[in-house]
């Protein structure tokens, strides 16, 4: 039985929602690093700042996921208690952000703010399975992604709107400006009333239909006997190995005096390690697999494919979390001669990385829309996510020719393109080859490889910018380019496994 195929009125009710995520995510990747240095942060301890939004999502998505995969409370729904919620919270951290007396808070109220907008953004990821048949996963990721950069847009571009509007952007002695804490306030309204959209115009599927719709009721029974027996017959050597990594790279930041947030990588990789242990023992003892089984088990059980396709996400992510650390302070910097956060130039060009932003997600929001679909019907999906790669690629390699400010509007159009294909063809592959009944625990896995990736950026990044070239954080954009140029590569291997 197929799922009822969706007008484009459902597509939209379907994805709206993630405008108003988006608007946040977009309000906190092109300003808290502004925001930061605004508080008296130096530009060396902006990675460590910005370490809680990416180990908060690596902790959340894969529990919200498996959570909501066996939600269903009758006319809420199964995800949308999870936007709701979500919503709710982030709102909340999105208007006292601007009203942070110091770092400790702001970094508190960060970790607030991307604890809900990934409780909200992971079962959003599944909703979108759920709700539509196999041929209309691309267009229903087409459309989620040109709200992202819609929504992105909105987000990135307020400030220097309101700065336009004559709302002052400096504050007397330091601090956060205006434009910046009424964007925060008006993106709060705009990203609850957006998920509330959705939560009013849609209506999910019951676990009955569900269970129509895949062909097997008895599939959650059988997986779960699947997942409890492939642990029991698990060795624990290789628990023991991600215990060992982690204690190897714990030691060698106190031994070799690297940096201190290394620590949580390395306690990581313990921690893992050690509940992989506990879940193994378990299904050894008898016991059904918990949360914590599915959730070692299924990560150990990934697909071929989707371990290949975590390949070029944890490069694509590098790339994109380099960006959004370093770009406020490359532009000041390279482009205004401005690196002081108290100057107005600094200022005027953390407004002008505002308009940049806006201007690749809305190339994004268009491409998703026109030229990805047009590309994938022609060459395929994952070689349409190749040429948006290369694309990103070039774009971050211009900042190197560029000498104008106003010419990285070019440079943008690069980027756009490879966000948009982030965004769409990784998951739309991901949507059409993998069981539905587990797209939320699924999904909420593969974005290991979206945080995983950011948290080495905001530690091994920050070493190497202070080592190498403290003053001149442009070059970190040469990693971004090589990042996206190796996903690249790494993609030719999920086309041959797609074509296996």
């Amino acid at each position: 039985m197929r799922r009822p195929r969706q007008s484009w009125a459902g597509l939209w009710n379907i994805s709206f929602g993630f405008f108003g995520i988006q608007v946040g995510f977009a309000l906190q990747n092109a300003n808290m690093s502004r925001i930061f240095q605004s508080l008296g942060t130096s530009l060396d301890d902006l990675p460590a700042l910005w370490v809680a939004a990416p180990l908060t999502g690596l902790l959340v998505q894969p529990v919200i996921g498996h959570l909501s995969d066996r939600t269903w409370l009758g006319r809420l729904g199964r995800r949308r208690p999870y936007f709701l919620a979500g919503a709710v919270l982030a709102a909340i951290a999105l208007l006292l952000m601007p009203e942070s007396p110091g770092l400790l808070m702001a970094a508190l109220l960060l970790w607030l703010l991307d604890a809900s907008l990934n409780v909200s953004m992971e079962p959003f990821r599944a909703f979108v399975g759920d709700m539509l048949d196999k041929d209309q996963h691309a267009a229903g990721y087409a459309v989620q992604t040109a709200f992202i950069g819609a929504g992105a847009v909105f987000g990135s571009i307020f400030p220097w709107l309101l700065e336009q509007a004559g709302v002052s952007n400096m504050v007397s002695g330091g601090g956060i400006p205006d434009t910046v804490r009424y964007a925060f306030w008006f993106g709060g309204a705009a990203l609850f009333l957006a998920v509330l959209w959705t939560v009013l115009t849609t209506r999910e599927y019951s676990p009955a239909e569900m269970a129509r719709f895949d062909g097997d009721a008895a599939a959650d029974a059988e997986d779960q006997a699947r997942v409890t027996q492939a642990l029991a017959r698990r060795p624990l050597g290789g628990s023991l190995a991600w215990i060992a990594a982690g204690a190897l790279v714990i030691a060698g930041v106190a031994l070799l005096g690297l940096e201190k947030e290394l620590y949580l990588l390395g306690a990581l990789l313990v921690a893992y390690g050690v509940a992989s242990i506990v879940a193994i023992r378990r299904a050894r003892g008898g016991q059904a697999a918990d949360m914590l089984g599915h959730i070692v088990g299924d990560f150990g059980g990934m697909p071929v494919l989707m371990k290949r396709l975590a390949v070029a996400q944890f490069f694509s992510w590098s790339a994109l979390f380099i960006m959004w650390i370093n770009t406020t302070p490359i532009v000041a910097g390279a482009f205004y001669d401005a690196p002081d956060a108290r100057s107005p130039l600094y200022q005027a060009a953390a407004n002008w990385v505002d308009v940049l932003f806006a201007t690749y997600n809305g190339i994004a929001a268009v491409a998703a829309l026109t030229l990805l679909p047009l590309l994938a019907r022609r060459i395929g999906q994952a070689r349409t996510h190749i040429v948006g790669l290369l694309c990103g690629a070039a774009g971050f390699a211009s900042f190197f020719v560029v000498r104008d400010p106003h010419w990285l509007l070019a440079s943008e159009i690069g980027i756009g393109i490879a966000w948009a294909s982030i965004l769409a063809m990784p998951y739309a592959i991901l949507a059409s080859s993998l069981p539905q009944r587990k797209l939320g625990i699924y999904m909420g896995l593969f974005n290991v490889f979206v945080v995983v990736p950011q948290l080495l950026v905001a530690t091994v990044m920050g070493s190497i910018t202070k080592h190498l070239f403290p003053h001149a954080p442009i070059w970190t954009l040469a990693f971004a380019a090589a990042a996206l140029l190796i996903a690249a590569v790494a993609m030719t291997r999920v086309e041959r496994a797609r074509l296996a």
